[in-house]
């Protein structure tokens, strides 16, 4: 079964393409600026060595439309195409970032699902519109396959009431559902699956704190295989400090703002999604650039590394009082994968709770799940490689399975 995963955003579609039988991922790529004059194209193919060619268009892309129809043409390229025709593509697996309470789980798309994707649209008026541009423009060129969707949401949706109610009216959440809802859903499944098969054990024997960080960064409670708590709230500027968001804040802040330096909310919104995080404390949200910039004497990089780990080791005191027990600690995501320093200094003097790391291997390079604990270490610290696209492949061909077993035995 071949299935391309699209994810879309408002001048963009991320794409690869699996051949999920196999375990294959055949080929992958980006198309960016779309609508702008200088649009890009960077399309990657697979050769059957294992090794990689690229491709760069350069020039306008109209539309999405025009967009993924470009996509598919190099996909079914005569010569340096990965499939003969399109109908090979047996369906499409979209990222959604908000199903709201709706979606517990990924769904075959339908006119319910699309009119409640409409419905979440106030909960992420920045994706989930682009995310239904990409499923109508793939239904259109894709009439024959599948189209199915995976909400970066879903997972999260296991969390009590406890920690996702606010404290404010509950009218609120009862008219309003305002409440903590999570993002990275997908790579927090992905992982503690991964978590699960490196173990050998089920998944639902297991109590796991996921660390996904990369330029948006949140954590996740994981309590016998179930997220109970998340760090990210009703949208994801909560929780941890980012590349660019400011992540937990006084609530009071922005009023603050507003009537001591006339911003307005858009201003506000600008400087704590945009213009925050590792940026607003050391001028860029590249990790590699801030500890560089630390390791040359800069002071503000030196404090917006301890601010940034700091909070993650809080929130790894307070996920282990969540939990009770605690069987395994998992980074991942760009500089949870490729960042050692940071892993060091968010775990240091935790020895107490079980949580250790061992230096050689955690400043020891390699591919695949690390382990980077000493010995005999009570609690496990992993290093996963999060892959939030073969998650939703998979995923895909899961429910599209399901619906065919379901007619046979109906």
């Amino acid at each position: 079964m071949k299935i391309l995963v699209i994810n879309t955003g408002s001048s963009s579609i991320k794409y690869e393409l699996f051949d999920v039988d196999n375990h294959k991922i055949l080929a992958g790529g980006m198309a960016e600026k779309i609508g702008e004059e200088s649009g890009i194209l960077t399309h990657k193919r697979i050769l059957p060595n294992g090794e990689s060619s690229e491709e760069v268009e350069e020039g306008l892309i109209s539309d999405h439309h025009e967009g993924l129809n470009r996509i598919v043409a190099l996909l079914v390229d005569p010569v340096n195409g990965v499939i003969a025709d399109k109908g090979e593509i047996s369906a499409i697996g979209h990222r959604v970032v908000h199903g709201g309470e709706a979606f517990h789980s990924t769904v075959i798309i339908d006119d319910e699902v699309i009119a409640a994707v409409k419905e979440n649209i106030s909960l992420a008026p920045l994706h989930n519109p682009p995310n239904l541009t990409g499923i109508e423009v793939a239904g259109s060129i894709f009439p024959d396959a599948q189209q199915v969707a995976v909400f970066d949401t879903a997972f999260h949706q296991t969390i009590p009431m406890r920690a996702f109610l606010y404290a404010i009216p509950y009218e609120m959440y009862a008219r309003h559902k305002v409440r903590r809802y999570g993002f990275h859903g997908t790579s927090h499944a992905y992982v503690s699956e991964q978590a699960a098969e490196y173990f050998g054990r089920p998944l639902g024997e297991l109590n796991l704190i996921t660390i996904h960080l990369g330029n948006g960064a949140s954590m996740a409670a994981i309590q016998a295989g179930k997220c109970v708590d998340t760090t990210m709230g009703m949208t994801p500027l909560a929780g941890l400090v980012m590349g660019t968001r400011s992540g937990d804040v006084d609530p009071a802040l922005p009023f603050f703002l507003a009537d001591n330096l006339g911003m307005t909310p858009k201003d506000i919104d600008n400087i704590l999604n945009k213009e925050s995080g590792l940026k607003g404390m050391c001028g860029t949200n590249d990790m590699r650039e801030v500890i560089e910039k630390k390791d040359e004497g800069d002071e503000q990089a030196e404090i917006a590394l301890e601010v940034y780990s700091y909070r993650i080791k809080k929130y790894i005191g307070a996920y282990f009082a969540v939990l009770e027990s605690l069987d395994g600690l998992v980074f991942t995501a760009g500089i949870g994968e490729n960042a050692p320093y940071i892993r060091e200094l968010s775990c240091k003097g935790l020895n107490r709770l079980g949580i250790e790391i061992d230096p050689e291997r955690n400043n020891r390079a390699g591919n695949g799940i690390r382990e980077i604990n000493p010995p005999g270490s009570e609690v496990k610290v992993l290093v996963i490689p999060t892959n939030e696209e073969l998650k939703i492949a998979r995923e895909t061909k899961r429910v599209i399975e399901s619906k065919i077993k379901a007619r046979i035995f109906t």
